[in-house]
């Protein structure tokens, strides 16, 4: 979900009297002090010895990508919105790139730096994609044989979904977790979107003018369309927790799949994080509902059998004005800890999948697990696909009006009645003839 600054979640009436008392301490305290800036709480700078820029991190993937093109390509998006340009970097992983395209493959996507304060995240990217590649290699208290299990994956990996946010965090925003126009990423998908809790942040949860109305989102929503993965992961940062839909209400999906979801979480919480984590639904477990988020869209509109939200560091002693370090390590070995351990969980996740899959859908290898979406979530603004005769994907217009719904309809029942008057006529021209030529 991308955990929010902590805030101030009561209030209590202050007398005049003991507001009065307040500020007389207050200003005891500087006279003492002889500095009123004695108080201030230090905020932490960008630590550049662990951490890459953005520049930095993207030209360090790009070159990786260089070095393994039999295993590794790479694409870059781009589209606008009123003159805000955003572009994503997509990295797809295959073994073998001539088996690229079986359907019979497990289909992962994973989305890194939605919030551009959680750089954190960037780096286990980067550490994911290094030993994808074989460049580096997970710690030896990690030992997972990987081979078979690696060649039945094709991995898509966005290691920097919100570059603009980025731009602004190491301009010197380090709180800032919206992209270059202010609108969260997390809050800007269509699924419940829009709708305002008694504790909402207008600042940090500002979800845009409409569902999709952000290039980011957008882009991430086509790359799910055209790949159709089967595991979703939206990795963030603020605390250490494993979230299954939902998060915009407290509970999570009824069914079998469900509770083989959350055994599989309680799997890697228990024996590569140490149980450490928050295991649940993000409605459920963070203290607070968030509408209109990218997992509730996968799980529910995208139909991503195994939709999950990665909470991989948070310092909770931390101020909530104290960002960098509220949402990433500061030390060398904290940040070695983190990369190690969120590592082995990703590579454990990626071979739980493919038996969760199994399980799941026993008789569904090479089907592609097709996703059906309702009228209504069509008409609501969901993305609807259909195939050609040659299968290939096509965008249905997207609507996302509740009169276009009404009208939509309406048109339907018109269409029927025109049809059912129709045919009367026809069937009684058709009495007429007959009764002619009988005559």
């Amino acid at each position: 979900m991308g955990l929010r600054r902590r805030r101030r979640l009561y209030s209590l009436p202050i007398s005049p009297l003991v507001l009065f008392g307040a500020v007389l301490i207050v200003l005891c305290s500087s006279f003492v002090n002889g500095n009123s800036n004695s108080t201030q709480i230090p905020i932490t700078p960008i630590n550049h010895d662990l951490y890459h820029t953005r520049g930095a991190l993207l030209e360090e993937i790009e070159s990786l990508v260089h070095r393994h093109p039999s295993k590794l390509s790479m694409e870059t998006f781009s589209t606008q919105n009123k003159g805000y340009h955003a572009e994503t970097t997509v990295v797809t992983y295959c073994r073998n790139k001539k088996d690229c395209d079986d359907r019979s493959k497990l289909k992962i996507l994973l989305s890194f730096g939605q919030h551009g304060r959680e750089l954190i995240t960037t780096e286990l990217a980067l550490r994911i994609l290094s030993i994808l590649s074989e460049e580096e290699f997970l710690s030896s208290a990690y030992p997972l044989n990987l081979n078979n299990t690696l060649d039945r994956l094709v991995i898509k990996v966005v290691p920097m979904e919100n570059v603009n946010g980025r731009k602004l965090v190491e301009a010197g925003d380090l709180c800032e977790r919206r992209n270059g126009r202010g609108v969260d990423l997390n809050r800007n998908w269509s699924v419940d979107w829009g709708k305002k809790e008694k504790d909402y942040d207008p600042y940090e949860e500002n979800p845009g003018s409409a569902p999709f109305s952000e290039p980011e989102t957008q882009i991430m929503r086509k790359i799910c369309a055209s790949f159709e993965p089967h595991v979703w992961v939206n990795v963030h940062s603020g605390m250490e927790a494993l979230f299954m839909p939902y998060d915009h209400k407290n509970t999570t999906p009824e069914g079998l799949p469900s509770q083989r979801m959350r055994l599989m979480l309680e799997k890697l919480n228990r024996f590569q994080l140490n149980d450490r984590c928050l295991v649940g639904s993000g409605g459920g477990s963070v203290g607070y509902l968030a509408h209109g988020t990218a997992t509730d869209y996968m799980y529910d509109i995208a139909r991503v059998p195994m939709s999950f939200t990665f909470e991989i560091y948070g310092d909770s002693t931390a101020s909530s004005r104290d960002c960098f370090k509220m949402f990433n390590p500061t030390d060398i070995t904290t940040f070695n800890r983190v990369l190690n351990d969120w590592s082995a969980a990703f590579f454990t996740l990626f071979s739980l999948g493919g038996v969760q899959m199994k399980e799941l859908h026993p008789n569904a290898t090479g089907s592609g697990f097709e996703k059906w979406v309702s009228i209504d979530d069509y008409l609501n603004g969901y993305l609807m696909e259909r195939k050609s005769r040659y299968g290939k994907k096509m965008e249905v217009l997207e609507l996302g009006m509740q009169e276009i719904r009404t009208y939509f309809r309406l048109f339907l029942l018109s269409s029927v009645l025109l049809m059912f008057m129709f045919c009367s006529r026809i069937s009684k021209s058709g009495r007429q003839i007959v009764s002619a030529m009988s005559l």
